[in-house]
């Protein structure tokens, strides 16, 4: 799924994430060295790498957590994951801001407690990436995949009216086998073009909840990117596991020039 906080389509936080990473770990690596080969000028570095990393991390978290509240599919084995990332990723935080406090200021030899601290704090830090990473290569978040023409993944929130329909685009807005993901009352659907008209289903794939606008769809079958299930998307059965069971679906109609949605 393409990122909630990106720019012209690039997302902000893979973007801001390396530089935390790489200045606290330089600074975890110049206190240790410092402290044993006895460099005051080393570990006075190591303490401003990790003043610099808490800065980098403060802003790179802004962006994260905007993809954990809009991007990542609620009720999904990647939302799980991408909790214990951001929790892991805070404690390592945490973790720094405790060394950094303790120690004082950079003038001061860490001492085995700032120097284990931080090392907790690393430990943390790289078990957070790890997941981070699985969101991106396993759960493709902030993946924004292209469709058929050339046409680019799309996102927009809708209310339903008294009678329980939506407008969920223009007649002519899709082309043939792109689909467009709608935030309704707190609920996520998917509206698709086929080529026998627009169809409408749940974006929580059956199997451990990935989002289906953010996969691919073609001949009126859509393909989850997380496992590759694959289900009919006018009737919402499996065509394709592992999934077992079917998705909702919801009637369509097209009338002036518009397309609603009946929930």
């Amino acid at each position: 799924m393409r990122s909630k906080a990106s720019i012209d389509g690039h997302p902000v936080h893979p973007a801001l994430i390396p530089f935390p990473f790489a200045f606290l770990t330089g600074g975890v690596i110049f206190d240790v060295a410092g402290r044993l080969l006895g460099r005051p000028a080393w570990w006075a570095t190591g303490h401003h790498l990790l003043l610099a990393g808490l800065a980098m991390s403060v802003l790179a978290a802004i962006p994260g957590f905007v993809d954990y509240v809009h991007t990542v599919p609620p009720r999904s084995s990647g939302w799980s994951r991408a909790t214990r990332h951001m929790v892991l990723v805070l404690g390592a935080v945490a973790a720094f801001v405790t060394a950094a406090l303790v120690r004082g200021d950079a003038a001061a030899e860490p001492t085995v407690l700032v120097l284990a601290i931080e090392a907790a704090g690393f430990a943390l830090l790289m078990a957070g990436g790890s997941l981070g990473g699985e969101l991106v290569m396993r759960d493709q978040i902030s993946v924004d995949n292209r469709y058929a023409g050339g046409g680019k993944w799309s996102d927009s929130t809708a209310t339903s009216d008294e009678d329980g329909t939506i407008v969920g685009a223009k007649a002519n807005e899709l082309a043939v086998d792109q689909m467009k993901l709608l935030r309704v009352d707190g609920r996520r659907l998917v509206l698709a073009r086929t080529a026998n008209g627009y169809v409408a289903f749940d974006d929580a794939c059956s199997h451990e909840g990935g989002s289906l606008a953010g996969g691919t769809m073609i001949c009126g079958t859509v393909q989850c990117p997380w496992h590759g299930s694959q289900f009919d998307v006018r009737t919402g059965c499996v065509r394709a596991g592992p999934s077992t069971r079917g998705i909702g679906i919801y009637h369509v109609d097209e009338t002036d020039g518009v397309v609603r949605i009946r929930l």
